[in-house]
């Protein structure tokens, strides 16, 4: 007999959070690289991608700290706390969190690019993604926080990758302000650092070109730019609580800008929210559920949430693309959601569905139901994308980064941390929304 599907949702929610923690703090892993001569053993406060020891071998080495990913990780370890799954220790890995992440400040690759024997552990065929001295001479202040990814170990990276990306620090911003609220005195001072930090770098870098939440195309993107105003805004409403009032408005101001300038990513012919910008002209990547994300990392209601009739138009864009385009969502059962990718012609590993873009539109819809009149339809249409993540779970509870648009069989990254913090968040907001209906 088949499991109640309000029991499976439990039992899954229980492994994730399992799963999740193993990627915060992974003291006992170690990873090398041989072609780069790097050992890499992680300290207090690092967040991994994936604990899996790849090497592209196909596994992807995804055993980094990114600022991203890192952000939406420690966002659902509150989410844990708050309903009791994970005890104190969830307020000693936030301490750690924070204290790594205020280190990385004094990272400066001016000393990286200076060392003489820098060159000397790398093999030969890997010196063609050796980052050059140039690059890393520039990476000190405010650049260390557009570095996308830091090895666990509280170094810098020293692979070729796309830089800079603006997203990690206002999203970074907006988990700490979320947890403010929840930490002991002695970490507080550390907090407020924190978030002080990445608003001012919010505040100085939103404008700039900056590479996509995929890190594949540089310009303006509308994910970085709609979390960066939701962390504005937050901020200042802390800055205000604090007696910071100057400070307070100069964020409510460029909040507004932001918020301004979204708007002219909307595309009224089309029916949906456009991902970028580019100096090239339009994109097949235009129509990507990074929008959706932007919607439920952010937060906030009114227009750019989950309730402004535009953003809700281009999930079902969305929707509509995925069906259409992936066979596993060919003779899908009744009530079930089209597992969801990230944009038209994606090629990344299987160009598939990803856990995290499914979950986010079932999280997109939960949301959408509080407050709606038609409450009922969105938490069936929520349900109906986290059946079809069910339908492609296997019993082990495993979550990767994709699993495949032919066959279902999970690929790319496997034990995606984000994969597990998307699977918390979207429960939350299915019971928060459930618990006001019932």
């Amino acid at each position: 007999m088949k499991e109640p599907f309000d029991r499976w949702i439990e039992r899954q929610y229980r492994h994730a959070a399992t799963a999740m923690l193993r990627s915060i703090s992974p003291l006992d892993v170690v990873k090398t690289r041989p072609g780069f001569g790097q050992t890499v053993q992680p300290v207090k406060g690092a967040i991994v991608a994936s604990i899996v020891l790849g090497a592209y071998d196909p596994d992807p080495d995804y055993f980094f700290h990114w600022y991203r990913d890192s952000a939406v990780v420690i966002d659902a370890l509150r989410l844990l706390l708050e309903d009791g799954s994970v005890g104190p220790e969830a307020l000693e890995h936030l301490g750690d969190f924070v204290r790594f992440s205020l280190s990385l400040q004094q990272l400066d690759g001016r000393t990286v690019a200076a060392s003489p024997s820098r060159r000397d552990k790398v093999a030969a065929d890997f010196l063609r993604y050796l980052r050059d001295d140039d690059d890393l001479a520039q990476v000190h202040g405010d650049k260390i926080a557009a570095e996308t990814r830091v090895n666990p170990d509280g170094t810098l990276d020293i692979s070729k990758w796309a830089r800079p990306q603006h997203d990690g620090p206002p999203l970074r911003a907006l988990a700490m302000q979320r947890w403010a609220g929840r930490v002991s005195p002695h970490v507080a001072a550390d907090v407020a650092a924190l978030i002080r930090s990445d608003l001012g770098f919010t505040m100085r870098h939103w404008r700039e070109p900056s590479y996509d939440i995929w890190e594949e195309e540089q310009g303006p993107h509308y994910y970085t730019q709609r979390v960066s105003a939701a962390a504005l805004i937050e901020g200042a409403a802390w800055l205000e609580a604090g007696g910071k009032r100057a400070e307070a408005q100069a964020c409510r101001a460029e909040a507004e800008t932001i918020m301004h300038a979204l708007d002219g990513f909307w595309l009224a012919d089309e029916g949906y929210f456009r991902s970028r910008v580019l100096s090239t002209g339009r994109s097949t990547k235009d129509l990507d559920i990074a929008v959706i994300l932007s919607a439920i990392h952010a937060g906030g209601t009114g227009l750019h949430s989950v309730h402004d009739p535009r953003m809700q138009s281009t999930l079902a864009q969305l929707e509509n693309l995925f069906d259409a385009a992936y066979p596993i969502n060919r003779d899908r059962a009744p009530g079930t959601g089209p597992a969801m990718g990230r944009y038209a012609g994606d090629v990344y590993y299987s160009g598939g569905a990803y856990y995290f873009s499914t979950l986010g539109a079932a999280e997109f819809c939960f949301r959408a139901a509080a407050g709606a009149g038609d409450a009922h339809h969105w938490i069936e249409r929520g349900d109906g994308f986290l059946h079809t993540v069910r339908a492609y779970t296997p019993a082990d509870g495993a979550l990767s980064e994709q699993f495949d648009q032919r066959d279902g069989g999970q690929t790319s990254a496997r034990e995606l941390a984000w994969s597990y913090a998307a699977f918390i968040s979207c429960v939350a907001a299915r019971r928060l929304v459930i618990g006001r209906q019932g």
